[in-house]
């Protein structure tokens, strides 16, 4: 029998995970602070956990709380989820597709791949959500999601297909102001004594790693003083004049006043786009998609492949 008591502290936990700060979580949730806060004492009670830790310095997750997050998470996008196919059945539609795609594919191509399919398939329920790379595959084979728009490469035997959608050269983004910003074209070499922002490892190993060999190829190791999880915060970063970044050329109109991304004299290509669906999945709607996006995107043969975003 479902705990539905159970869940609802969950998500109350959810959201005070996100926003560790008890009065803002509860004028989120639309309670007063007394009643959330006894709700969480009661769940960690049930789970015999502290949950968060009071300081100084505001709210912190517990290691306990921290271990149970992602699970927890992943729950409450579940039920949601379930709660939403409700909806869209009462409606007479059919089932809601998800598509999970990082930030730079929420740019280009996924609004043109939706508004193509949705002029094939009027009634088509489809969810998107932000995922990182890396997390692609997983989200794939656990169902949570039905297709995926990220830097997927390589092969892994995951049971993943993958359409490559786009390679794009990499260019430079500096700040306005950089001595290096009025030039047309920057080699590597020129950026060894700069302070890069890049992606997490974990983010995105492809990018990552391709970034660093790129760099050492050309005799130094990038000294990375910032780290963020999409291109475009990194490009507001560099606005920020927080650093440099090695970004895909094509989002030169990213930039605005405060950046310039200019290009590389050495062509250092990468995956910026890939499709990625399972390779179990039998749905018509999932596979229009792809089909769509690969038109859109002029894309190559699906493959077996790994994420490496």
């Amino acid at each position: 029998m479902i705990n539905f008591r159970l869940l609802r502290h969950l998500y109350l936990f959810s959201v005070v995970a996100e926003e560790l700060h008890f009065r803002r979580a509860a004028a989120r949730l639309g309670m007063s602070q007394p009643p959330l806060t006894e709700q969480i004492q009661v769940l960690e009670a049930a789970l015999k956990v502290r949950l968060f830790e009071r300081s100084s310095k505001g709210v912190q997750l517990t290691p306990e709380g921290a271990a149970i997050l992602p699970a927890v998470k992943k729950l409450v996008f579940q039920m949601d989820r379930v709660e939403v196919s409700v909806q869209e059945a009462l409606r007479g539609r059919g089932r809601m597709l998800t598509i999970g795609a990082i930030t730079t594919a929420m740019a280009s191509p996924l609004p043109a791949v939706i508004e193509q399919l949705k002029a094939e398939v009027p009634d088509a329920s489809i969810s998107v959500i932000e995922i990182d790379s890396a997390e692609a595959l997983l989200a794939l084979d656990e169902g949570v999601i039905d297709v995926a728009f990220a830097r997927i490469e390589g092969d892994a035997g995951q049971g993943v297909q993958a359409r490559p959608l786009r390679t794009e050269r990499l260019g430079v983004a500096l700040p306005a102001w950089h001595p290096l910003a009025a030039r047309k074209t920057i080699a590597l070499r020129e950026l060894a004594d700069e302070e890069f922002i890049m992606f997490p490892r974990a983010v995105s190993p492809s990018f990552f790693d391709g970034i660093v060999a790129a760099c050492r190829a050309h005799g130094f190791t990038p000294r990375i003083l910032h780290e963020s999880r999409s291109v475009t915060s990194q490009i507001a970063m560099v606005g920020c004049s927080q650093g440099i970044a090695l970004v895909p050329l094509g989002l030169q109109e990213l930039g605005g006043e405060r950046v310039a991304i200019k290009p590389l004299k050495e062509q250092v290509d990468v995956v910026t786009i890939a499709v990625a669906w399972s390779a179990r999945t039998r749905d018509p709607m999932v596979e229009r998609i792809v089909a769509i996006a690969a038109a859109l995107g002029a894309g190559g043969g699906a493959r077996k492949s790994v994420a490496r975003k």
